[in-house]
């Protein structure tokens, strides 16, 4: 079992990702497919007046401020069209996919985070009006229904709240949550970069092998949204997923790629 899970950011090529997906369902490979959705959102949200807010954590990681409006435009960006799209991709090439969120059936439920800290110009500030989330508890079950009934689930990185509110999830922590739920044996995380570089943006500083207890030390190669995914492989190895693959969402064949030694392994 393996699940993929795909950045929103420019520049991946979501076509050949779908191309190398449905050759390996049609092979019998199980998979689940996680999705992002940040540059949609950032788009639609400029188109309708109301631009992305990022802010950083005292800890040091970024994210989007998620206001009830910015919460509405990321559910129409990535819940609608991008899952979708890429829902329409993989029937079209003969794969039975079914998109949903982690809000329906309660497919990720956790709790609200009405508040948060942030850093904004040297000072910690409270925010309110959070529409953000932590992940708890994954709906297994569900997940196992449709594999095996034939489907390849593709999950938008929304959540329930205890209150059966909709919440803003982290996309690579979803897809570990949900790795470690269904007991994969592989995380993939792909993006616009081909894996964790030791002087970014320099591509050539692509760092291959991570061993597992160095991941904590590797943390200060992170820059941008590479901290969240080094958070999430952390997650998911501690859960008990076998391997995670950092790697590049641009390239033919992105997930046989990886698994076949490109990118940043970690193991």
């Amino acid at each position: 079992m393996i699940v993929v899970k795909i950045g929103g950011s420019a520049g991946n090529d979501y076509d050949a990702l779908c191309d190398d997906i449905a050759e390996r369902w049609r092979a019998g490979e199980r998979l689940i497919l996680v999705h992002g959705g940040s540059d949609q959102t950032n788009r639609l949200g400029e188109a309708l007046g109301h631009p992305p807010r990022f802010v950083t954590s005292p800890s040091g990681h970024t994210s989007r401020y998620t206001d009830r409006r910015t919460l509405e435009i990321f559910m129409m960006a990535t819940a609608g069209l991008i899952n979708k799209q890429l829902v329409e991709r993989l029937h079209m090439r003969g794969v039975m996919a079914l998109g949903l969120s982690g809000l329906d059936g309660r497919l990720l439920s956790g709790k609200r985070k009405a508040t948060i800290r942030v850093i904004e110009q040297g000072r910690q500030m409270i925010l309110r009006d959070d529409w953000t989330g932590t992940i708890e508890q994954v709906n297994r079950d569900l997940l196992h229904m449709l594999l095996a009934a034939g489907y390849l689930p593709v999950v938008a990185p929304l959540a329930c709240s205890e209150a059966g509110e909709a919440v803003n999830v982290d996309g690579d922590r979803a897809a570990a949550a949900i790795a470690t739920a269904i007991g994969a044996q592989t995380l993939i995380l792909l993006s616009n970069v081909p894996g964790l570089l030791r002087n970014f943006p320099d591509e050539s500083s692509l760092i291959t092998h991570i061993p597992r207890n160095d991941l904590e030390s590797s943390m200060t190669y992170a820059a941008g949204r590479m901290k969240k995914k080094l958070l999430g492989a952390q997650e998911a190895l501690a859960g008990g997923v076998q391997r995670v693959i950092l790697a590049d969402a641009r390239i033919p064949a992105c997930v046989s790629q990886a698994l076949n030694g490109g990118g940043t392994h970690i193991v």
